[in-house]
């Protein structure tokens, strides 16, 4: 979720063609309305996209886009799709709205679904009330991937005035949660500071002390994965010495604990839009990497900051591991996977 205060007012809205929305139950692609073409949601504005695979089907957790006209944000509930084939998504509707955590003022902004214990677990970046003034991470929980989620806590789980050497009040935002292969569940999260710290099994509190991991150009929206025997950190990035725009970048590791190797950009920017955030998951064999940008209009309204739009395109790897730069396009997976570099 981007919060660059200094340059929202400097970012106008995008004027882009007009193209038909979906309709009720099934949201299909845009462009060439092929299916599995880009964006995913076309009836809605989405944004901070967070895959999670269950069995043979792939759950996609999205917030929602309700600005209008000059607004910049306005997101007041999570919402989930899933698919089984990557091309054709049932939207579920809402899971949860911010309104659900009575100790949040606001700002249902990013969020990840993780699977542990038999249960579902939700983390999601809200605006703390005056108690806790800046941005704050809840926890949620439910008994299937398609919710209802109630909060867990009863509180937040990370506050700001437990990352006290941040430098502003909204880098406690963007959580992602990764399950290691000891079964530890690890949390990371921020903007501009990139923070990562153990929950304990209970999944509703740190386990230890939060650990700065601040790779190159980190702006917002980390995301872990591991595939073989490398752990991933990808995240939307900025050099504010030459870009506007954030961009995807990545680092690896040997390990969650790091240290961490800075790999370069995965991607360029998003359509239209100056923020930008990744997701990635493994489903049926293939890598995907989901991310928004603004290339969307519903009506009279054009996408911009606060009306965004989720796509998805084909990630492949190398050899050594490495990710292979991806293209964004509006065919998404509708168009042939790229040929991978890995042997295995």
């Amino acid at each position: 979720m981007g919060v660059r205060r200094a340059m929202l007012a400097a970012v106008a809205l995008a004027v882009l063609a007009s193209t038909s929305s979906a309709s009720g139950q099934t949201a299909p692609g845009a462009g060439s309305g092929a299916p599995g073409a880009n964006p995913i949601v076309r009836d809605k504005f989405t944004a901070d996209p967070a895959p999670l695979v269950v069995g043979d089907r792939l759950y996609l957790y999205v917030g929602h886009d309700e600005a209008q006209r000059d607004e910049m944000f306005n997101m007041r509930e999570w919402l989930v799709y899933s698919t089984t084939d990557m091309k054709r998504w049932t939207d579920h509707g809402a899971i949860m709205k911010v309104a659900d955590f009575k100790w949040a003022a606001k700002d249902a902004w990013a969020s990840q679904v993780i699977e542990k214990n038999g249960k579902f677990w939700f983390y999601a970046a809200v605006e703390h009330d005056k108690t806790h003034p800046g941005k704050a991470i809840a926890v949620a929980v439910s008994d299937t991937p398609t919710g209802p989620f109630v909060d867990a806590k009863g509180s937040a789980l990370i506050t700001n005035e437990m990352t006290p050497k941040g430098t502003h009040s909204w880098e406690d935002i963007d959580p992602t949660v990764f399950t290691d292969r000891d079964g530890t569940t690890w949390i990371a999260w921020g903007n501009r500071q990139c923070y990562i710290a153990k929950l304990k099994p209970n999944m509703i509190e740190i386990d230890g002390p939060i650990t700065e991991i601040t790779p190159p150009h980190f702006e917002e929206g980390p995301w872990l994965h591991r595939r073989g025997a490398l752990y991933y950190l990808t995240y939307a990035s900025l050099d504010r010495s030459t870009h506007r725009d954030e961009k995807i970048s990545y680092a690896t590791a040997p390990s969650i604990r790091g240290p961490w190797t800075y790999r370069g950009e995965l991607t360029g920017s998003g359509k239209y839009s100056f923020t930008i955030h990744p997701g990635i998951a493994e489903f049926k064999g293939n890598w995907y990497l989901f991310l928004h940008n603004a290339a969307l209009a519903i009506g009279d309204l054009s996408g911009a900051i606060g009306r965004r739009a989720v796509t998805v395109e084909h990630l492949t790897y190398n050899k050594d591991g490495t990710m292979k730069p991806v293209v964004q396009t509006e065919a998404g997976v509708s168009a042939a996977r790229p040929r991978s570099n890995d042997a295995n």
